[in-house]
């Protein structure tokens, strides 16, 4: 049974970072350029691991913008939508990795991931208002060959080790700084 994922090179990689922690400090890198208006464009490529610079195979290349429905020319999805997006391939990620170290078969993982924002307080129209997401729901719809309790058990397990529902749920101390 497979689901694509290698995870015997994961569990393995679990027992080398044990005995070496230096080597499991990851750096990871986005570097963005403003456009025009509030459309930007985001490149990531480099990164640092395992002791020294690494390349992803291809750059990727994500253009941030906002809707017409808010004056600009929607180049791209917002930014926020963006932590949507980091999510739900995360948790999907993680899903289909826990799958295959069970030994359950998947026959297709969908995710929908929805976030609610008062864009209030980005317009500072009240300042009681937070700048981001009120809540944020996560919903699975899951064929696998495995039974309800066990398909739950995958979820949460995947929601247990996933970085970026860590972040977003977990204070995270960010700098921000002018060269």
């Amino acid at each position: 049974m497979s689901n694509g994922v290698n995870v015997q090179a994961l569990l393995d990689a679990r027992e080398v970072l044990k005995g070496a922690p230096e080597a499991a400090q990851f750096t990871w890198r986005a570097s963005s350029k403003w456009q025009h208006g509030v459309h930007s464009t985001t490149k990531i490529e480099k990164f640092f691991g395992l002791g020294q610079e690494q390349s992803h195979k291809n750059e990727s290349v994500f253009e941030a913008d906002h809707p017409a429905i808010f004056a600009a020319e929607d180049n791209g999805i917002t930014p926020i939508e963006y932590l949507l997006v980091g999510l739900a391939g995360c948790l999907t990620a993680g899903v289909a990795s826990v799958a295959q170290n069970r030994g359950i078969k998947l026959n297709s993982v969908e995710s929908v991931v929805e976030g609610d924002h008062d864009i209030r307080g980005i317009l500072g129209a009240d300042s009681d208002v937070r700048n981001g997401f009120n809540d944020i729901k996560v919903t699975f719809t899951i064929d696998a060959d495995a039974s309800k309790a066990e398909i739950e058990a995958l979820v949460a397990q995947s929601q247990k080790r996933s970085a970026v529902f860590d972040a977003l749920t977990n204070p995270t101390n960010v700098t921000v700084e002018v060269a």
